[in-house]
């Protein structure tokens, strides 16, 4: 299940980022849940809907607080933000530093109950279209995608997420833009886009007890026609 679900998200996260299917840049919530369900769609019925329960993964700060309304407002805070930038004109540092800042805060709303990595993947270049830039992901490991992710994560009793260890991964990745380029989940051969992100089950991050026998566990599969954007709900509904 897991070897096919990568392929399937590998295959739709290309369509996504090389001009197949095309989905509104409003990079907001919307933009977010859009991405997850196309990418999804043959995997979960919940695809394009926000998790319900609160996340965490290690120690320390956990992801948005769903009760709060914190998820919402860390996707605000990355549209402010990538609607606040001037993206064609920056340098690769400059470039590298707005779109680790944007990363973390999409990071740390972690909107979905799994598949948050790939989703991330295909709206940071959705991102970068704007600037003279693209992101080759197969130059960092995921084992340091993953640390510079943890460690940007707030403070145990922060808002804000912290940026830096994020800033020298994304200069590395940031790859001049030629004509027609963009990201590929193929760019490194044998290494899956999917694995880039956590390397954790979302029923082992989800702070719920165990389900007792009988009673359904883990995420659902999803049954049903193929989702186009533009077509039906759009971008599913939020919880």
């Amino acid at each position: 299940m897991a070897r096919l679900e990568y392929v399937d998200t590998t295959a739709r996260a290309f369509d996504l980022t090389h001009g197949s299917v095309h989905l509104p840049r409003s990079y907001d919530a919307d933009h977010v849940r859009a991405i997850h369900r196309y990418l999804f769609q043959d995997v979960y019925e919940w695809a394009g809907e926000f998790r319900s329960v609160n996340m965490a993964k290690g120690v320390g700060r956990g992801f948005g607080d769903v009760k709060t309304g914190e998820v919402d407002q860390l996707l605000e805070d990355v549209r402010q933000r990538v609607i606040g930038t001037d993206w064609e004109r920056l340098d690769r540092d400059t470039f590298a530093e707005r779109a680790a800042t944007v990363f973390a805060y999409l990071n740390q709303a972690h909107p979905f109950r799994e598949g948050n990595g790939r989703t991330s993947k295909v709206f940071m270049e959705h991102v970068a279209e704007q600037s003279r830039f693209t992101f080759d992901f197969g130059r960092v490991t995921p084992e340091v995608w993953n640390q510079a992710s943890h460690l940007s994560r707030p403070d145990m009793f922060s808002y804000a997420p912290d940026p830096a260890s994020l800033v020298p991964v994304f200069r590395a990745i940031a790859a001049p833009r030629t004509s027609g380029s963009s990201t590929s989940p193929q760019s490194a051969p044998g290494r899956s886009a999917a694995r880039a992100s956590f390397p954790r089950a979302a029923t082992q991050a989800t702070n719920l007890p165990t389900p007792q026998t009988g009673q359904q566990s883990g995420p659902q599969v999803r049954r049903g026609g193929p989702y186009m954007p533009g077509r039906g709900s759009g971008t599913g509904r939020g919880r």
